[in-house]
């Protein structure tokens, strides 16, 4: 039976406990952790999508997807507390609903972390051309910043580079260390606090009506829900918190800490900043064509007609790609949007850096698995690192963020995100009802509402997204469940009867023996 292939939850902790990583992460690292991954693209540049989505509306839209990611992140926090673990939603399938929907979740992770990766590659390159306007007076040409969905555009170089750049560091061991982090994270924060500040004291409030001029559901993905299915890749990374769980100190109490601290403390700040966005002098108005029509984010009609109103001197807020820095530019803190624009210049790429680490060690530990051949795990002998999993992640997320743009990479993202979290919180629910004498150091409050919160939360969102982001994930998961019947099926180990868990082992390959009947395995199981 496939779904009878499930890792023994005794097992992943025994291994854990004998395999497990250095324990050095409290719960106001956790916190920084959660924030330094959540805080990226998301605010610094989809706000321009919100606005063309929902305008004003797109207040309600951060309320929305805040609300969703909070039933997530608690059903996160009970089960992360319980397998303190590497693998995130993928290895907590496994353990619950078995290897084929494990499959399917770290199928659809990789589609989650690796379209991050390309979507704030691109972010990050639109402030690259603004930091390069500001501070030197350049402009670069339309061909090598931007992808065929603008005028003129051929490819975004930009994104390509930085996409290279962080995958090379990947590939030579250089990762983030929590001080490293903790600095990248208070740059962003003092970035958001200083907009903040300097836009709310100038709000105007007639810039609110109408406050949402294309409704709560509205064509092509349009709408206060379609703003909010978008605006939900603003939160994505709270669940990178989870991955951390086997290096964190104290997980069954910081690891929920870490989950739920950091994402009220960016749901405050996207509140404030939106609000800031809207009653700036720009507004935040959807961008219409010449006969008053509503044009879709990404589009290469809204492309067309962003760049005939910057030829006449304007550059609404839904046209802008750095769209913080050029509100306080327009208020009138010119070199301030430029500091603006220059911290999230230094900070987003450690936020393509957490996505693509993400990524490949989820690829890393579906290939230990069996689940993909083993040599995409093989590990460099200079650099110890994955080095062909990160090599080939990396040459796919800088394809895409060559030739697509901002707004459609992060609803393809969101796709894969949304699928995850569902099955993360049917994974609680299945678990307290078949095992409810586990230990539980973290139990989500009234499950009953929240698990059914989270499910119905996510598959709304999921259906609000444009019709090319939705069909996105069914046709990855086609080609996933090809491979998986292909490959993965006859090579898994839990299929051939090798049930020890490796995730906690990440430098070196398992080298896995079958146990003989009888035998005591790792989980102290016979087998």
């Amino acid at each position: 039976m496939i779904f009878g292939r499930v890792k023994p939850l005794d097992a992943i902790l025994a291994t854990a406990q004998k395999k497990s990583l250095h324990r050095s992460l409290g719960a106001i690292q956790l916190t920084l952790l959660g924030v330094g991954a959540i805080i990226g693209t998301g605010i610094f540049v989809l706000t321009s999508e919100a606005a063309q989505k929902a305008g004003p509306g797109m207040m309600i839209s951060f309320v929305i997807a805040g609300a969703v990611c909070v039933v997530a992140a608690l059903c996160y926090s009970e089960i992360a507390s319980m397998l303190p673990v590497s693998g995130s939603a993928y290895t907590y399938t496994y353990a619950v609903m078995g290897e084929l929907l494990a499959w399917m979740v770290g199928w659809a992770l990789v589609l989650e972390y690796a379209v991050a990766a390309s979507a704030v590659s691109v972010g990050w390159s639109g402030y690259f051309v603004g930091q390069i306007k500001g501070w030197f007076g350049i402009d670069l040409p339309v061909a090598l910043i931007s992808g065929p969905y603008v005028p003129g555009g051929i490819i975004n170089l930009p994104a390509v580079v930085i996409a290279l750049l962080i995958t090379g560091l990947l590939m030579l061991g250089t990762t983030e260390s929590a001080r490293v982090n903790a600095v990248l994270v208070a740059i962003k924060v003092t970035a958001l606090t200083a907009f903040v500040i300097l836009a709310l004291p100038v709000m105007q409030m007639d810039h609110f009506e109408p406050f949402a001029p294309q409704g709560w559901y509205g064509s092509g993905g349009a709408g206060i829900v379609g703003a909010a299915a978008s605006i939900f890749f603003a939160y994505v990374g709270f669940d990178a918190v989870s991955t951390a769980a086997e290096e964190t100190k104290n997980p069954q109490r910081n690891v929920p800490i870490g989950l739920i601290g950091s994402l009220a403390i960016c749901t405050v700040f996207y509140m404030l900043v939106a609000a800031g966005a809207i009653g700036s002098p720009l507004g935040s108005q959807p961008v219409t064509s010449a006969l008053g029509e509503w044009l879709a984010p990404g589009s290469a009609e809204l492309g067309a007609r962003c760049s005939t109103l910057m030829a006449a001197g304007q550059e609404p807020l839904a046209c802008s790609k750095e769209a913080l820095a050029h509100v306080l530019r327009e208020i009138g803190y010119l070199n301030v949007g430029n500091l603006i624009g220059l911290a999230a210049f230094l900070a987003l790429p450690s936020v393509i850096l957490v996505m693509l680490f993400g990524q490949t060690r989820i690829f890393f530990v579906m290939s230990r698995d069996g689940l993909l051949p083993e040599k995409l795990s093989s590990i460099h002998p200079k650099w110890k690192t994955p080095h062909v999993i990160t090599m080939i992640t990396g040459l796919a997320v800088t394809f895409t963020a060559a030739f697509l743009p901002v707004g459609k990479l992060a609803d393809i993202a969101n796709a894969g995100t949304l699928f995850a979290f569902m099955m993360v919180a049917i994974a609680v629910m299945l678990l307290r009802k078949r095992d409810p004498n586990r230990v539980r150091p973290f139990r989500t409050p009234a499950l009953w509402l929240v698990g059914p919160l989270t499910v119905i939360g996510c598959v709304a969102l999921y259906f609000a997204l444009p019709f090319d982001a939705k069909i996105v994930l069914p046709l990855w998961g086609g080609i996933g469940l090809a491979l998986y019947f292909a490959y993965g099926y006859r090579k898994s180990h839990v299929g051939r009867g090798i049930i020890e868990v490796h995730e906690a082992d990440i430098d070196v390959p398992p080298q896995p023996v079958p146990p003989m009947p009888g035998a005591p395995t790792p989980g102290g199981k016979q087998a």
